[in-house]
């Protein structure tokens, strides 16, 4: 029972109940109970195999059996049952369980033998960073948190501590250093806790020579035998994420190309312009802007540089400095770099190498529109292309995926310290292939046609598939938040945004109803949604309370991979802005391909 005081006088009482099974339920529990009161191991068996579309495999009796079990437990506290079925209130709490009945899987299941070019990568920019790119603190705590959350390429900044110490540091900002030794033991503790698959260090180097070889030599003494060695120069095909398992790659210029960087090469001049994280779903939360403007009065005051210093090239060698330190040389397992001749050429495909190459979000942009995908795509099918945030992101916001990986871009380099909408849809891409920080890109990302045609996400195609998403309910909110969270006078009006990102022709956003003076809204609405691209498409759900009088509040977020859904009635867990998982709040939906 919740209690609301009205004018300091009268109170407001409401009930907060278990919710009871909706219809959907209802009518799935009478078909496969077949009408009787009980649900046995056998008739859930039967649902699962038709919802999975197996015919039975993959669905046994004993996990049928093992699941019924679980409810009984958790349920009814009991250990030794009476009975071994389910009632239609029993059936209610497995199919509103994320943990028995969630959206997607949690398995590794893609194939991973293919090359690591052929994967979409799990990956961080700035990954020492613990807030903003000005003025915030650099320390190993972020590193492990984005390790242990499943991100498998993080980002260190190396600059001269003295003239014998190297520490990490963002460039010339109020950004407070972090001695690199503890970044190295972070990155070896954490490393594997999430996924076994490798993980990628990129390097920006601001170092000598010497200080090179004694980075070379820290390198080699933290990890050991967990580093892998390889010549990407003399290398036609790189391995797969299985052959990779437990391994550590480094991955920058060799330290000869630091020096010669300098030369033509396309600028980032950190234009503001429009950000490309604007869409449909409208502007990213108020905290985000209010910063940025903040932020970009501290930019003014400083000499921040707003390239990437890894394309930018290093400027900080004495160019009289003899190039000796080939043990650093031979830590690099893949080799960075922008060849001299713009970005035409830097597109290009050598037979005999491997190489990754970053670009700016804007130069991505910039790419597409003067060269086509079709340029971008045959290079990542062999070659690694880095995406990373424009320089006047101060924030630590970040951009639309979908670009990058509509070109094939394997790794789409994000700040994971931030939050906001775009960070949302990497958090979901990369819930995929059970969380393990590598998705398969598609087979048409890879493949060349018959007259050398590739993929075009803007090409006019019909669609291939259709999925229905029904919103059934929702419950946990009372749990995770105060009374008085949402409404200081009355429990909160829900109502939810559900759609896809994806494909320019997939994009798309609708909503339901307001259910008012609920913990348990109601609604039971369905949207349909024509996919032309499928493959990466992403389901997006928000939950938000409505104001007549104020900003709509934050109730929960979620971003499902289309290809990953089960079939059937779900129980989704929602996650507060920065993407961790509340611990009871959810929705119970229902998905249908047809």
């Amino acid at each position: 029972m919740g209690s609301y005081k009205m004018c300091l006088v009268f109170t407001r009482k409401f009930r907060v109940t278990e919710p009871d099974p909706v219809d959907d339920v209802r009518h799935v529990f009478q078909k496969y109970a077949e009408g009787e009161a009980h649900m046995t191991p056998e008739q859930l068996q039967k649902l699962m195999a038709d919802e999975t579309g197996t015919g039975g495999e993959g669905s046994s009796l004993e996990e049928a059996e093992r699941i019924v079990d679980e409810v009984l437990r958790r349920k009814h506290h009991i250990a030794k049952f009476t009975r071994r079925n389910l009632t239609i209130e029993d059936f209610n709490y497995l199919l509103f369980s994320t943990e028995l009945n969630p959206p997607i899987g949690d398995k590794v299941h893609q194939n991973m033998d293919a090359p690591l070019s052929h994967y979409f990568i799990f990956t961080g920019h700035n990954s020492y960073l613990t807030g903003n790119q000005l003025s915030s603190n650099c320390s190993d705590l972020p590193i492990a948190d984005a390790l242990r959350r499943g991100v498998r390429v993080v980002e260190l900044d190396l600059w001269p501590r003295g003239n014998d110490d190297v520490c990490v540091n963002h460039g010339r900002t109020l950004t407070k250093p972090v001695k690199l030794g503890k970044c190295l033991e972070s990155i070896k503790a954490n490393a594997f806790a999430t996924s076994k698959y490798p993980v990628i260090i990129t390097l920006e180097d601001h170092l000598t020579p010497k200080l090179q070889s004694k980075v070379a030599k820290m390198i080699t003494q933290t990890f050991g035998d967990m580093l892998y060695y390889h010549d990407s120069e003399s290398c036609k095909e790189f391995p797969s994420p299985e052959e990779l398992k437990g391994k550590i790659l480094i991955s920058t210029k060799p330290p000869k190309e630091y020096l010669e960087a300098n030369d033509s090469k396309e600028k980032d001049n950190g234009e503001k312009g429009k950000d490309s994280d604007e869409d449909v779903w409208g502007k990213e939360p108020e905290e985000l802007i209010s910063t940025r403007s903040e932020l970009e009065k501290v930019a003014t005051n400083i000499s921040y540089i707003s390239q990437d210093d890894e394309d930018r090239g290093s400027r900080d060698f004495d160019a009289s400095c003899p190039l000796q330190a080939p043990e650093y040389k031979r830590l690099i397992a893949i080799h960075a770099g922008k060849p001299k001749g713009g970005l035409r050429m830097a597109l290009k495909v050598d037979p005999n190498k491997i190489r990754r190459l970053s670009l700016s979000e804007q130069l991505l942009e910039k790419a597409v529109a003067s060269y086509g995908a079709d340029v971008i795509s045959r290079f990542t099918q062999k070659n690694f292309l880095r995406i990373y945030p424009k320089g006047t992101r101060f924030n630590s916001s970040n951009y639309k995926p979908q670009v990058g990986w509509m070109s094939g871009a394997q790794m789409i380099a994000f700040n994971m310290q931030g939050y906001g909408r775009a960070l949302w849809l990497m958090q979901g891409m990369f819930r995929a292939n059970g969380g393990c920080g590598y998705v398969k890109k598609p087979d048409f990302l890879m493949n060349v046609g018959p007259n050398g045609q590739v993929f075009d996400p803007n090409e006019n195609s019909s669609p291939k598939k259709t999925l229905k998403v029904k919103v059934l309910m929702g419950d946990g909110w009372h749990l995770d938040f105060k009374k008085t969270h949402f409404d200081l006078y009355s429990p909160p009006d829900f109502y939810v945004r559900v759609g896809i990102a994806g494909a320019p022709a997939d994009e798309t956003m609708e909503k339901t109803e307001v259910k008012y003076d609920t913990w348990t809204p109601i609604w039971n609405q369905e949207f349909t949604f024509k996919l032309t691209v499928p493959e990466l498409a992403l389901l997006r759900v928000e939950v938000h309370e409505y104001d007549a009088n104020e900003k709509d509040d934050f109730g929960g977020q979620t971003c499902l991979p289309v290809s990953e859904l089960r079939q059937g009635i779900r129980a989704v867990p929602l996650f507060n802005r920065k993407g961790v998982k509340y611990s009871c709040t959810r929705l119970l939906m229902r998905f249908d391909f047809v």
